[in-house]
């Protein structure tokens, strides 16, 4: 299959109803996007990203008015839940079924944040990339759940816990913090939702983060280049997420700087603890995941 990137709805739109595969634009990352009322279409997902079956899909709307044909939505849910990305609800809006999407990326590798990035690492096996610039977040957003008057947190995102707190005026756990019985009970491998499996968003060159001078000297003699919040380390190449100090600039360089790096014939990539706090609490989740894990 030849893959072409443009800008054109209605293109997206004529593959889409035609069973086909087509990545798009959203505020955190490029999602992988299939007709997700038509089974064959979603296994293309599944196939294209060699994503296991057992990973969940986020599902994509053209209005919130939409979300009561497809599930029960509590009065909680309904004031959190507010898509926003231009060129992908106007998609949506041309269509008359939702979007199964995640992202659109080989499964387990990092998320994309460009139009490049999508075709870097799904070239011949999509349709079509609706191209609509670098996306402004650079995180997968936030997925949480209203239960036992609580809102449970199982994906931290750009939408903090503090911002769901403020708006449903309850108390925000961690998923890791709360049990009620699911089915992945039954199957502990098995992700309640999407972003939950221990190595995830991992570049291919071994990473690990932790403190940097002490990781420096364990690492001597290697090529290391180093992700900092704006801290410069001397002896290594420095790739400094936010000289503005501003996490939320931190969050949208990360997955093209693991890119770059990825790119670049690094022995190994050293990163540090963000601070915890905002969106700097998703940056530190998702280089968590990224470590590099040894296989026994």
């Amino acid at each position: 299959m030849q893959t072409a990137i443009g800008t054109d709805i209605n293109i997206a739109a004529a593959f889409l109803k035609a069973g086909e595969l087509v990545a798009i634009p959203t505020e955190t990352v490029y999602g992988l996007a299939a007709n997700a009322l038509s089974e064959a279409s979603v296994s293309k997902i599944y196939a294209a990203k060699n994503r296991p079956s057992f990973n969940p899909l986020i599902l994509h709307i053209a209005n919130i008015n939409q979300m009561h044909q497809y599930a029960f939505v509590d009065e909680i849910s309904w004031k959190l839940a507010q898509p926003n990305q231009a060129l992908s609800l106007a998609l949506l809006a041309e269509i008359d079924f939702p979007l199964a999407a995640p992202s659109a990326n080989p499964s387990g590798y990092i998320s994309p944040t460009n139009a490049q990035h999508v075709m870097d690492g799904l070239k011949g096996k999509i349709a079509y990339i609706l191209d609509g610039g670098d996306t402004t977040v650079g995180l997968e957003s936030t997925i949480c759940e209203v239960a036992d008057e609580s809102i449970i947190l199982h994906r931290a995102g750009s939408i903090t816990a503090e911002q769901l707190a403020a708006v449903s005026g309850m108390k925000v756990l961690d998923a890791a913090a709360y049990h009620a019985p699911t089915i992945s009970d039954h199957r502990p491998d098995s992700p309640a939702t999407p972003g939950q499996l221990k190595s995830h968003y991992a570049p291919h060159t071994p990473l690990y983060m932790g403190n940097i001078p002490e990781l420096i000297q364990v690492h001597v003699g290697k090529k290391i280049a180093v992700i900092s919040f704006h801290t410069y380390y001397e002896g290594v190449d420095n790739f400094m997420l936010a000289p503005d100090h501003q996490l939320s600039t931190a969050a949208s360089k990360l997955f093209a700087t693991l890119r770059a790096i990825d790119n670049n014939h690094y022995d190994i990539i050293l990163s540090e603890h963000f601070p915890n706090e905002g969106i700097g609490i998703a940056i530190n989740d998702r280089i968590s995941r990224a470590q590099f894990i040894l296989k026994h």
